[in-house]
């Protein structure tokens, strides 16, 4: 009796420690940044710096050549990229950031990246992840980071529809590989080409002009996105082809 006894608990925890594992495992649990106070125009930190990175993606209300800073300093273009982000998501559009607007901020961070990215997507394609770029492998990943929370913001602008990566991050040798620019965007993690399943690629190219991007170029079935004038490795120059 006491083997069947200890036999069946065995089981059991076994049975619940799976359980729990695939509980655990399933999906990456979101990493929440700790917005401990009210943010609004006039206000500076590293919060700010914070909201600044995950509304870059709302730019502007129409195609402008035109970005959000980040800089750490809430002013009109940091307000304003918070109240179309509010109102993208059913939030008052009254541009500060309180408890509200810090919970949907914090429900697209992922520890793998974003809501619907994550790293791995961006990875330079011949297996060295983000190594061997123009850059260390820290400053690619934060740049690709930034990267995905515009793309967040064009995911909404479309309709939510999945954007897929076809290219991200390249090392030297990849980027060599394919024959891309000596100084491309993709050898520091500034740039993606994407593309939309049911999405035409003018319509990408033209939600992208809302959405801070400084270069812009559609492919034969892709649409080139980079971030050039906020980085000093970058073109200092917009580039919409």
């Amino acid at each position: 009796m006491m083997k069947i006894r200890s036999r069946f608990l065995l089981v059991f925890s076994f049975t619940l420690l799976f359980g729990l594992g695939l509980t655990l495992f399933e999906a990456p649990e979101a990493k929440a940044y700790n917005f401990d106070r009210v943010l609004k125009e006039g206000s500076s930190g590293a919060d700010v710096q914070e909201v600044q990175i995950r509304v870059a993606g709302w730019a502007a209300d129409s195609p402008s050549q035109t970005y959000v800073k980040i800089d750490g300093i809430f002013g009109p273009g940091t307000k304003a990229a918070v109240k179309r982000f509010q109102k993208a998501y059913g939030l008052t559009d009254d541009g500060i950031v309180g408890p509200a607007t810090a919970q949907k901020l914090n429900e697209l961070e992922r520890s793998t990246g974003t809501k619907h990215f994550s790293y791995s997507e961006f990875y330079s394609k011949d297996g060295s992840g983000f190594s061997g770029g123009k850059v260390p492998e820290a400053t690619v990943k934060e740049n690709v980071r930034r990267l995905m929370y515009k793309l967040e913001a064009l995911r909404v602008k479309v309709g939510n529809k999945p954007i897929t990566i076809n290219s991200g991050f390249r090392s030297i040798r990849h980027n060599g590989n394919v024959g891309g620019a000596t100084n491309s965007m993709h050898l520091y993690g500034i740039a993606a080409d994407i593309s939309i399943s049911g999405v035409s690629l003018s319509t990408v190219k033209s939600t992208a002009k809302t959405s801070g991007f400084s270069g812009i170029y559609n492919g034969s079935s892709f649409t080139h996105v980079d971030s050039r004038v906020e980085y000093p490795y970058g073109s200092q120059s917009w580039w919409w082809n």
